[in-house]
């Protein structure tokens, strides 16, 4: 189960990997926390579109569904209303009602029905700062957190279900700096423009996460690509996401990485990167009343994520 904010964050965060877990028949659902109600139309060609213009709710509901036919995944709407990404100083207020002014019970209790009824052995959402510092994303890693736990323990949200223990729960952190250098530099070795010399520019200095799993899945692209495109108002096809030459990217970062933030199991034994997010479960699930918590760690200090 992946938890996202917006429709089109599934499909530039770990799709490649949930396509991949998908083809292989491993069920997935996408959970969108909100319906992007607020998000502006970024592709110039659709920018007047007055179909669009006129129910922009319901064209990104569609938008959705083609892109989870693209990867072959199953989606649900949590049902809250996007906030929106305030600007200006000071910041705006948040509008009424939105995300990420709900209270944490309505929400987590929201998140952990849908965990009760899917039943996932793994989690992945965003980390404490959401990725980048959008409040519905920042909610996302709050509601997600407490969810996990919440999903597990009877005497929470009974009205939501049988309770059911997450196994491993991870941060999704593909737009690493180590990513976006390698294919810098194989784009500058090869005499092509790359769109990420300010970006890189910009890092000197910010911490890093450091990834605990990396997941091989360049096979995937051409469907993550395909669900990209499927957030017609959200992607432009001439845009960053299609930049890199696809043959460039599976050669020098054939792959997605996560970040453990909680687990139930014990880690397996060895050094290096996980190859598999599903290491290690138990396929018939863990029983809620004896829990062990191994290698969760404490939360990670605050700062820069790498996305």
């Amino acid at each position: 189960m992946a938890v996202h904010a917006h429709p089109d964050d599934e499909s530039s965060k770990g799709a490649a990997t949930m396509a991949r877990y998908a083809a292989s028949g491993n069920p997935v659902r996408v959970v969108t926390c909100t319906g992007g109600e607020r998000g502006d139309i970024l592709n110039p060609r659709l920018a007047e579109d007055p179909h669009i213009l006129a129910d922009l709710p319901d064209y990104r509901r569609k938008e959705m569904a083609a892109a989870a036919s693209a990867l072959g995944i199953e989606q649900v709407w949590l049902g809250f209303v996007d906030s929106g990404l305030p600007e200006g100083d000071p910041l705006p207020p948040l509008p009424e009602g939105c995300f990420a002014l709900q209270p944490l019970e309505t929400t987590v209790g929201a998140l952990v029905r849908q965990i009760r009824e899917f039943r996932p052995h793994v989690m992945t959402c965003y980390n404490e700062l959401g990725g980048y510092p959008h409040p519905d994303h920042i909610m996302v890693h709050k509601v997600s957190m407490a969810a996990y736990e919440a999903a597990a323990d009877p005497e929470a949200y009974p009205e939501a279900g049988e309770p059911w223990a997450v196994q491993k729960l991870y941060y999704d952190v593909s737009f690493s700096a180590d990513r976006i250098r390698a294919l810098h530099e194989a784009m500058d070795s090869r005499g092509l423009v790359s769109p990420f010399a300010e970006w890189l520019d910009g890092r000197p200095g910010r911490p890093e996460r450091v990834p605990t799993a990396r997941i091989s899945c360049a096979d995937y692209f051409p469907q993550r690509d395909d669900a990209l495109r499927a957030h017609a108002t959200q992607i432009d096809p001439d845009g960053f996401f299609f930049m890199v030459p696809r043959d460039i990217e599976a050669e020098v970062w054939p792959y997605e990485e996560f970040e453990v933030a909680r687990s139930r199991i014990p880690a397996e034994a060895g050094e290096g990167l996980e190859q598999d997010l599903f290491a290690g479960v138990v396929p018939e699930g863990l029983d809620v009343t004896a829990l062990v918590e191994y290698g969760s760690g404490p939360e990670r200090p605050a700062g820069e994520d790498s996305a």
